[in-house]
């Protein structure tokens, strides 16, 4: 047997690729939800891997299975580093392996951050377009100013174009005001507002993402949010066990947000059960949920980030690259039949 060659992808590359695709990214995040949902997956717990002097920086696997038409396997090695922003460099880099569902060797080697923060943002966008659908989504609010909250400004700017002002808040000002010029280029008619706290934020946007690299809970407080607000609670861990318990709470999927000391961990060690949890989402985009209870409570979905996902942008990725011929082929990667 004739070993096919490894491709390598690099960020440029996969940037052109996901370049003004935002509605295709949304929709294949939505097909891996339900893919999943009915039981055509294989995703196991994601392994953490800290370090004792560093708390606050991880190594995290995510090896998948996504069956369906195109069945895909892979394993995402993705590092969060929050002092990388001390040395100018990105907090997080990862590295995306896929594999031949029928023979285990490893088709593509490509560059996983922009992928991994393509899935997160879509991930957020489809939540936000099914829980904020028939709600005011005129302004949107922000709150950490990293790569994550950029890629989901992007991302609701293209599910909600009548989107005019974004309110922001990052403990770093500087870092927030980088990033609001950042966010002024993606459309010159947006208005950018930073202000000194996410209370601030959650008084002035009924639609908010929280993507910080907070490692436990300090937001203990909701009651200036406006009624039917939704809360995209991407960074897991920004909200304390007493809020998500007042909350109308969706999750990506039950048994993974329910560990490695989430809110939504620290809510059912609390009360020692899950009932809090109303659905998944894709509880919702199949139709066996509604959107909303009721018009009054505040939403808030909590994705752990599934490594289907990451599995499925990643695959719009690849047949993109092998119908342009994209990408670094390596011959001689593997072993040949002779050494073994």
């Amino acid at each position: 047997m004739t070993l096919a060659p490894i491709r390598l992808l690099r960020a440029t590359e996969i940037q052109n690729m996901l370049a003004g695709r935002e509605d295709e990214i949304i929709e294949a995040v939505r097909r891996a939800y339900e893919v999943h949902a009915g039981g055509q997956s294989s995703l196991p717990h994601s392994v953490f891997l800290r370090f004792p002097d560093d708390p606050r920086s991880r190594i995290i696997s995510l090896p998948a299975f996504l069956g369906g038409d195109a069945p895909i396997a892979g394993v995402k090695w993705i590092a969060s580093f929050p002092s990388n922003h001390d040395l100018g460099i990105r907090r997080a880099s990862a590295v995306m392996i896929l594999n031949s569902v029928r023979t285990g060797l490893p088709e593509v080697i490509m560059e996983g951050s922009l992928i991994s923060a393509a899935r997160t943002a879509a991930s957020a966008a489809l939540a936000a377009r099914y829980l904020h659908a028939d709600r005011p989504a005129e302004t949107i609010g922000l709150i950490g100013c990293g790569i994550i909250n950029f890629e989901i400004a992007r991302f609701l700017l293209a599910v909600f174009p009548q989107i005019s002002t974004v309110i922001l808040f990052d403990i770093q000002a500087e870092q927030a005001a980088r990033f609001a010029a950042r966010c002024r280029r993606l459309r010159e008619d947006l208005r950018v507002v930073s202000v000194d706290s996410p209370a601030e934020v959650f008084r002035q946007a009924p639609l908010v993402a929280l993507a910080t690299t907070a490692v436990e809970p300090t937001i203990d407080d909701l009651s200036m949010c406006a009624t039917g607000s939704t809360i995209l609670h991407i960074s897991l861990r920004d909200l304390t066990p007493q809020v998500i318990l007042g909350c109308d709470n969706i999750v990506d999927d039950v048994d993974h947000v329910c560990r490695a000391q989430t809110s939504v961990h620290l809510a059912e060690q609390q009360v020692r059960n899950r009932d809090f949890i109303r659905c998944t989402l894709a509880d919702i985009t199949r139709g066996s949920a509604p959107a909303r209870t009721d018009r009054e409570s505040i939403a808030v979905f909590s994705p752990f980030g599934l490594g289907v996902l990451d599995l499925a942008v990643s695959q719009l990725v690849l047949e993109q690259a092998q119908r342009q011929g994209i990408g670094l082929q390596i011959d001689d990667f593997l072993p040949s039949d002779e050494a073994l």
